[in-house]
């Protein structure tokens, strides 16, 4: 039931290859300094609070969701449940970053765990319980499936999961879990916050950091999972993977005699002799054939990434 089409691989693999190589230099420099790492998930976690809730409607500002956790401060017109959306994802969190110590396989339970703390005090009658009744999406290409069959289904997909037949790596099957689990929706609300926890409950166990998908790439990431719906993962895939680059030069960044200084595109191409313009450089980082981040809406990389790409591709003309 769970066959996926791979044919994207073509494409993305100097991608997925790119952000392998990462982690590994990730794990050989660890463990960070106790310092710096904490500043980077408390950093993390505030970030993936508010645009999670953010894709979801939730209008508390990165600001607002930081002095929501870190300070206790409630804030005027905003209302009761979006700072309770606040406080559970965080809450949620930390129990997450405890089923990564553990590293077990995943299970319905916790999912169940975690969906209970994203709708507690707000949801109540339905945290941590399936839904037993249909739903309908809006602007989704689909129609998720019957309440009697997502008890099923979510067994499956987690026995897929845990199984893994179609020898996905961990990047391509966490944003295959995150598809199929959409599509289930097995919840009535909070399918959304609780997909991208436990997405990220199997990258975070492979070594990865968290993908944190950002509130600016909304559209993109329904767009994605439209795709996905018929059969054409690399949409997602990229999102996914675009979202993992973030997060680890973030953590790479911090270790003691990093190098590498990602520019905003728009500086770099001012400041640096580079061998091509700003739109096609950004249009590289869009297709993630070179290293490069998004922040906000801007995209960032380095004058050494450019560089590299333009080597290889004058290989590949001289060979």
């Amino acid at each position: 039931m769970w066959k996926i089409d791979l044919t994207y691989r073509e494409t993305l693999q100097t991608t997925l290859d790119r952000l392998f190589e990462k982690k590994n230099t990730l794990q050989n420099h660890r463990p960070l300094s106790g310092v710096a790492l904490q500043q980077i998930i408390e950093t993390l976690s505030i970030e993936w609070t508010y645009n999670s809730n953010s894709i979801e409607g939730n209008t508390l500002s990165l600001r607002e969701t930081q002095m929501v956790l870190q300070e206790g401060v409630t804030i005027s017109g905003k209302s009761l449940r979006e700072h309770f959306e606040a406080v559970n994802h965080q809450t949620a969190l930390r129990y997450l970053y405890g089923l990564v110590a553990k590293n077990n396989p995943i299970s319905s339970n916790d999912i169940l765990d975690l969906h209970a703390l994203v709708l507690r005090n707000i949801e109540d009658d339905f945290a941590g319980r399936l839904r037993n009744a249909g739903v309908r999406i809006a602007g989704a290409n689909f129609t998720p499936p019957n309440a009697q069959k997502v008890s099923d289904l979510l067994d499956e997909l987690i026995l897929f999961v845990n199984e893994n037949p179609s020898g996905l790596n961990i990047i391509e099957l966490a944003t295959v879990f995150h598809h199929k689990f959409v599509w289930i929706h097995p919840f009535f609300d909070g399918n959304g916050r609780t997909v991208r926890l436990a997405m990220n409950l199997l990258l975070m166990k492979e070594g990865f950091p968290p993908a944190i998908i950002l509130k600016n790439d909304r559209a993109k990431y329904y767009a994605g999972l439209n795709s996905a719906n018929k059969g054409n993962y690399k949409k997602l895939v990229l999102l996914m993977a675009q979202a993992l680059e973030r997060s680890l030069n973030i953590y790479l960044s911090a270790f003691p005699g990093n190098t590498a200084e990602y520019t905003e595109i728009s500086n770099l191409v001012k400041e640096a002799d580079l061998p091509y313009g700003q739109e096609y450089i950004s249009l590289l980082a869009r297709q993630g054939k070179i290293d490069a981040h998004k922040e906000g809406r801007n995209w960032f990389t380095t004058k050494e990434a450019v560089e590299e790409y333009a080597k290889k591709q004058n290989h590949k003309s001289t060979a």
